[in-house]
């Protein structure tokens, strides 16, 4: 993908640089005011019968790149897409925050034995990722609004879609199999993610038709 050499568009800056900042703000903010608040625990029976299974760690990690890849794909698309991926995104995690604002939770993660690498590496995310900030998932939600991109973008190659389709279910199951989300959490990311896209869209079609273009 010959976008991923080039330049980054400068009007893709600004948005990309707010809705990053506005997502650690929420994540960071949200962990703070709840502190020391009651935390739900939001687990299923299901969830008792999921393996834990470190090897998705890779998968947990290597959604970051699949978000920046989207966004550096978008990005080059141009300003319309752009624009609604990031509004949207921006959408979903404001309303992300009241939900976890009005109901804090939080995961019961289990002791990690073994000394390789996937297991050191599961130790890290434990350690720099406070098990809170739940329900709704910011991981499946981000990987979600990147398919949700793959599907808007015309010009990609045809098996993109697809391949981004399947590593974002690969990431919803790793949430769970590295217990660090609940069952609910997952389709609690999708609803938001489909909420702020939606959203996004109305309002920047609203604007279009407002100043005749």
């Amino acid at each position: 993908m010959k976008q991923l050499k080039e330049r980054i568009p400068y009007y893709a800056i600004l948005p990309l640089i707010v809705a990053f900042s506005l997502n650690m703000l929420i994540y960071a903010g949200c962990r703070l005011v709840n502190a020391g608040r009651t935390h739900y625990i939001l687990k299923t029976p299901l969830d008792d019968h999921i393996p834990f299974l470190t090897v998705f760690i890779l998968v947990y990690v290597g959604a970051f790149a699949q978000w920046a890849i989207s966004y550096v794909l978008v990005a080059f698309t141009g300003r319309d897409l752009l624009y609604r991926i990031v509004l949207g995104d921006i959408i979903a995690k404001l309303m992300t925050c009241v939900i976890f604002l009005i109901i804090p939770t939080m995961i019961v993660r289990p002791e990690i034995t073994g000394n390789g690498f996937l297991e050191a590496l599961t130790r890290f995310i434990y350690k720099v990722d406070a098990p809170d900030n739940l329900f709704p998932s910011i991981h499946c939600l981000e990987s979600w609004v990147a398919f949700r991109a793959a599907l808007m973008m015309k010009k990609l190659p045809r098996w993109y879609a697809p391949v981004s389709l399947i590593f974002t279910l690969l990431v919803f199951f790793s949430t769970v199999t590295l217990r660090q989300h609940y069952l609910p959490d997952i389709p609690g990311g999708v609803v938001m993610a489909e909420a702020g896209l939606f959203i996004s869209g109305l309002i920047l079609k609203k604007l279009k038709k407002t100043h005749g273009h």
